[in-house]
């Protein structure tokens, strides 16, 4: 696995904790968390401002981990030239060595 592999693994899961806190913070049909919808902005931004600045943001973050996913998965897919794919690409097995003389006592 190479170094950049792990630099997607870590942005890809950043990128999917950003996303589970924005989906929480939106206001749901049935109330929900809610946790975006207060007054607690203090009039930085109206009622329908933040919930466009969040679905947007949703929509950015999905797409990016979409994105990340496909990669991740196509990387994990091609074979390297250092890593065997399968136990049965491996070389054969040299033959094993012939038998030694029993020990007279």
């Amino acid at each position: 696995m190479g170094p950049w592999i792990s630099v997607l693994l870590v942005v890809h899961i950043l990128v999917a904790v950003a996303l589970i806190v924005v989906v929480l913070l939106q206001r749901s049909e049935g109330g929900g968390l809610g946790i975006g919808s207060s007054g607690g902005m203090g009039g930085f931004m109206t009622a329908r401002g933040t919930a466009n600045l969040l679905t947007r943001t949703t929509a950015i973050l999905a797409g990016i981990f979409m994105l990340l996913s496909i990669v991740l998965a196509l990387s994990a897919g091609s074979p390297s030239k250092e890593r065997q794919r399968s136990i049965f690409d491996a070389p054969a097995p040299t033959a094993p060595a012939a038998p030694s003389a029993p020990i007279a006592r």
